[in-house]
């Protein structure tokens, strides 16, 4: 059709670092879990200065746990600032120095889920909210799944006492996600890149070690 891009080949399409020259930070809050700072850059060298605050997060790892009949486990939470249940996966901050990224996704699985897995995999790296936050986070599938012996199980507190677990076929939980009725990005994310995956039996997914260069610890 005339006047139609052409379209671009899926390995170009690649987000990438893109330095800028950083004239000031500064600390302007101290949180309990995460900081605000407010950087001062150039997007060019005769640019003017500009200003933007943003949090500054450690990262995170989310997982989304699929047993031996396809169905994935979704957990309900409170959460406080959007004043919800939301129906999520089991997540965490990468706050341990120098944790491993799937040793973090593995204490997350079995805090949260009281499960273990056998085999790990890659689903999708994103950025929760990159235009206010560094929060990136890495979303695991979980296969092979074991539960944690009873002794061994997480004492979970405050909102995550409240935590209930439901298992949902695939394709139910993307018309939930498609229906809107799921919020939590991690779910979705890992949900509908899960049905995407399925199309070649999970064989195209990286394995769990693959890099992570858009992790704050790696940039």
């Amino acid at each position: 059709m005339p006047g139609t891009p052409e379209a671009t080949p899926a390995k170009q399409v690649s987000d990438a670092p893109s330095p800028r020259r950083l004239l000031s930070t500064e600390k302007v809050y101290q949180g309990r879990i995460w900081d605000v700072v407010s950087d001062t850059f150039q997007l060019s060298e005769s640019g003017d200065a500009l200003t933007r605050d943003y949090i500054d997060h450690p990262g995170a790892v989310a997982v989304l746990p699929m047993n031996d009949e396809g169905q994935v486990l979704l957990l309900k939470q409170y959460r406080h600032p959007v004043g919800m249940d939301l129906w999520e996966v089991p997540a965490g901050l990468l706050d341990v120095e120098g944790e491993d990224f799937v040793v973090g996704a593995a204490r997350e699985l079995a805090e949260e889920a009281d499960l273990a897995a056998g085999t790990w995999n890659v689903l999708a790296d994103v950025f929760n909210s990159p235009g206010s936050s560094s929060e990136a986070i890495r979303i695991y599938l979980a296969r092979d799944l074991t539960e944690v012996p009873h002794h061994e199980r997480h004492e979970r507190t405050d909102e995550e006492a409240e935590i209930e677990f439901h298992w949902i076929s695939l394709d139910d939980a993307v018309a939930s996600v498609l229906a809107g009725r799921l919020h939590n990005p991690s779910a979705v994310v890992g949900i509908l890149a899960a049905a995407a995956a399925r199309s070649s039996s999970y064989e195209g997914l990286r394995p769990a070690d693959a890099p992570w260069p858009a992790h704050p610890s790696q940039r």
